[in-house]
């Protein structure tokens, strides 16, 4: 096994490396589920696998949180709450867990409006972690909570992963979904884009604020995490389910919500278990996310361009194996641009891990080995 050290590049290799592989297999088993066009499909609905997908997800998440009892957090300080000592950092984890049950559905829902295309969906939302990742970096520098530059090199690969991202917009003819002038969809983006600000600006804080001597324990903070985004998103669930009948919510994506649980689609049960892969992409995204000693801008990038690439691949293997569409040009030119980009990447993370040599931060992995 490649053994490698917290921090090091090896460590971000393998992180990147099973964050790409588990993405491809949850984008090759949305095609198998949903794919319209394709000659192998399960023909399952996109609305009901979406949210099957996400259950099986959330669970896989759950159970391995629970079995590692990760949300045993190394804190930089307790609390006292009633009898309890709590780590000081579940004050702001949980909240984090709230932003990530709003990011779920409304992940979801972006894909359900008539006439809007999935890709196009994924490039607004893409593109929007890309920003958010870079803002967050210079309120962070500017409060003094990070204490790093961000390089020239990622400033120009965020252009270039924007370019990457929107690329396909350029593809979308006019007049096929006024999104500006569709106000369910505009609060579902805003919804969207508020809570991955919070979200990305507080593992950040976590990141950035470890006190001497305690370790970044990112399973610890990925354990609380997700166990409140279950408990938020379960509730949100049933709130959404009773939609129509408590609030008077008439809504479509609510009536599609509401009659994929109170009529269970026969193909439930194996979307379920599909959700395993979203499950472990999940643990990837959020370690890279939160790796250590690298900007948001640095890690956000390492995140979406990551995906990106991976769902171009998802599109490919589809096409071979099922019979969908074969990637198109604009997926082509998109893959041009992140491979620009992740050449500035390499040279913004040569210069970060001498910097963090230099300040004994890490303990670059030599000949692929190392602490682990």
């Amino acid at each position: 096994m490649w053994k490698t050290s917290e921090g090091s590049t090896g460590r971000l290799i393998q992180l990147c490396i099973g964050y790409f592989a588990f993405y491809v297999v949850t984008g090759i088993s949305a095609k198998l589920f949903t794919a319209r066009d394709a000659a192998v499909s399960l023909g399952l609905g996109q609305i009901n696998y979406m949210i099957y997908n996400t259950v099986g997800g959330m669970l896989t998440a759950l159970i391995i949180v629970m079995a590692k009892r990760w949300y045993l957090l190394k804190s930089n300080r307790l609390f006292s709450w009633g009898r309890l000592s709590l780590p000081y950092e579940v004050s702001y984890i949980i909240p984090s867990g709230l932003m990530t049950a709003v990011i779920i559905p409304t992940t979801t829902l972006m894909y359900t409006f008539e006439g809007m295309s999935v890709m196009v969906a994924m490039v607004i939302m893409r593109a929007s972690v890309i920003v958010i990742s870079r803002v967050v970096d210079a309120v962070q520098i500017a409060r003094r909570i990070l204490h790093k530059k961000v390089y020239k090199e990622e400033n120009f690969a965020v252009v270039l992963a924007l370019l990457a991202a929107g690329i396909n917009l350029f593809w979308v003819q006019a007049g096929d979904f006024d999104f500006l002038h569709n106000p369910a969809a505009v609060i579902i983006l805003t919804s969207y884009v508020i809570a991955y600000a919070i979200r990305i600006y507080i593992m950040n804080y976590f990141k950035n604020t470890r006190a001497r001597g305690v370790p970044l324990d990112n399973c610890g903070f990925f354990g609380i995490e997700q166990i409140a985004a279950f408990v938020f998103a379960l509730s949100l669930g049933v709130l959404f389910f009773n939609a129509p009948q408590w609030l008077g919510w008439n809504a479509a994506q609510v009536f599609q919500f509401h009659d994929s649980i109170a009529t269970l689609d026969p193909m439930w049960g194996w979307a379920v278990i599909s959700g395993t892969a979203f499950g472990a992409v999940a643990f990837f995204s959020v370690f890279l996310f939160m790796f250590k000693g690298r900007t948001a801008t640095f890690a956000g990038l390492v995140n979406r361009l990551t995906s990106l690439t991976a769902g171009t691949a998802a599109t490919l293997i589809s096409a071979i194996v099922l019979g969908t569409k074969f990637p198109k040009i604009q997926d082509w030119i998109s893959l041009a641009f992140i491979l620009i980009a992740v050449g500035f990447l390499t040279v913004a993370e040569k210069k970060r891990t001498q910097e963090l040599r230099a300040e004994r931060a890490i303990e670059e992995s030599v000949g692929g080995t190392g602490k682990v």
